[in-house]
């Protein structure tokens, strides 16, 4: 039984273009949904506004600099040994109000520079298409995916990404997370869906009709499926994957009211959206998910069937950060969690922020996952959100995150054990960014500090961690060395 990782294991870092680009409104770059939800905090949600206001801090707008340092980065990625860069492209960059006659040359330029620095190092980059910042004109004019016409500015988009980065990108992922439209009522701003004024930001738990929300889920699957044929259509040699937000759903109780809950979660948390993209079709249990979840069923035309059939992916990847418990019984208190709410566990510790931390529920997704989808798996985004300090010798030593992360691969190596095909792995956050859940800077994942605080101020200088040097050695040992 093999508990090595294998020779060509590609070991890498994560970032989102909105989270760490900056550069917002230059070179031609037109406002997307992220360039319109303000900072937040552990206890003050981000807000979404209907246009940039003057006076009001979005975090996005500046982030780290990366679209001006990204050379830089690169470097610092390569000095750790990265194979795998997993970014994202910014739409607007490319397409500034989505719907335009023609690309933005700037754009097209920049990500070329940036897949040729990659190249340079010999890191491979595994680029996310759509990560959370649909054109802002798509949502304001159309009502973002709810409306049909967006798939074809979305193949459009993909049609010039495909085209122009031939023999540059391998690996691509057609949505971030695509699964937390699903997760509750609030949650529209993925499918590029305008707030309410005033609305938080991905964790609004509004009870209502979410109809919408499948609708425009669906939507995106054919969008998705579509590209996939484009993809292998423009180069036969692309590898295209589904993105999930992955979490174990527990039973808190060994009731059997509680494990069918269990049961019912992971259907709707991971099995429904897997199911679509992998196996090409909805799942039998697809109506149920419906009715649980308020929703009438998902309207489709003729042939999106025969779409859905012929754009399944070629591998699974997902997100994983924690786990969770649920409970018919309602006195067990809830914690927060990644893009999802659950209880309290009382076997497992939580980070600062309330993230319940659960090396072995990575361990059993995995094993879940391929179990289900007999597909190549990678984990794309793993991490720990700490407020890290700099000592005054200016070392920044965060011992709690290489900790975390030694569980965390630990727990592949031995799903890899188990049989698991997994191919790869990036750390969320390997740089220090802006937070999506809360567009903090002090909720830090990265092996690079950042100097940067919540209000906007600092040098940007980059500062190697503890775990910069950690992982370096994991890399160079392949995962022998933890």
């Amino acid at each position: 039984m093999k508990t090595t990782f294998p020779e060509n294991f590609l070991w890498g870092g994560a970032t989102a273009a909105n989270q760490c680009e900056g550069a917002w409104d230059q070179d031609g770059k037109g406002v997307s949904m992220a360039d319109i939800q303000t900072a937040g905090d552990k206890t003050t949600p981000r807000i979404v506004t209907p246009q940039v206001q003057p006076g009001v801090f979005y975090p996005s707008h500046q982030a780290i600099e990366h679209y001006q340092r990204y050379e830089e980065d690169i470097r610092l990625f390569a000095e750790m040994g990265f194979k795998l860069y997993r970014m994202s492209i910014a739409w607007t960059r490319i397409y500034p109000n989505g719907d335009d006659a023609a690309p933005n040359p700037a754009g097209v330029e920049h990500y070329r520079k940036v897949f040729e620095t990659c190249k340079k190092y010999g890191i491979e980059p595994l680029v996310t298409i759509s990560h959370y910042e649909m054109p802002y004109q798509l949502a304001k004019k159309y009502n973002g995916w709810l409306d049909r016409r967006c798939i074809d500015f979305y193949l459009n988009y993909c049609r010039t990404l495909f085209t122009e980065y031939k023999g540059l990108v391998k690996y691509w992922l057609t949505f971030n997370e695509i699964n937390c439209s699903t997760l509750f009522p609030g949650g529209k701003m993925m499918l590029g869906v305008l707030p309410k004024e005033g609305q938080q930001f991905l964790f609004s738990a509004s009870s209502g009709d979410m109809t919408e929300n499948f609708q425009g889920l669906h939507h995106q699957f054919l969008a998705s499926a579509l590209a996939v044929k484009l993809g292998h259509e423009i180069d036969p040699q692309y590898q295209i994957g589904c993105m999930i937000a992955g979490t174990m759903a527990y039973p808190r109780t060994c009731s059997p009211a509680d494990i069918l809950l269990a049961q019912q979660t992971m259907e709707v948390g991971s099995y429904y959206c897997g199911d679509v993209q992998v196996r090409g079709a909805y799942p039998a249990f697809a109506e149920r998910v419906w009715q649980l979840k308020n929703s009438k069923p998902v309207v489709m035309q003729p042939g999106d069937a025969e779409i859905l059939k012929a754009g399944k992916v070629d591998f699974y990847s997902f997100s994983y950060y924690s786990s969770s418990c649920v409970s018919e019984d309602p006195q067990y208190a809830k914690t927060g969690g990644n893009m999802t709410f659950g209880l309290g566990n009382p076997y497992i510790q939580q980070s600062d922020w309330g993230w319940p931390i659960d090396a072995t529920g990575l361990r059993t997704y995995l094993n879940e996952i391929y179990s289900r989808y007999q597909i190549p798996v990678m984990v794309v985004e793993n991490g720990l959100g700490q407020d890290d300090k700099v000592e005054a010798d200016g070392a920044i030593h965060d011992p709690y995150r290489i900790e975390y992360l030694r569980a965390h691969i630990k727990a592949m190596k031995a799903a890899i054990g188990d049989g698991v095909d997994l191919r790869g792995y990036t750390s969320w956050g390997c740089i220090d960014l802006v937070s999506a859940s809360t567009g903090e800077m002090a909720k830090r994942y990265g092996f690079i500090y950042v100097d940067r605080d919540n209000s906007g101020n600092g040098t940007l200088e980059r500062s190697r961690k503890d775990s910069f040097y950690w992982y370096k050695k994991v890399i160079a040992s392949n995962g022998e060395e933890l």
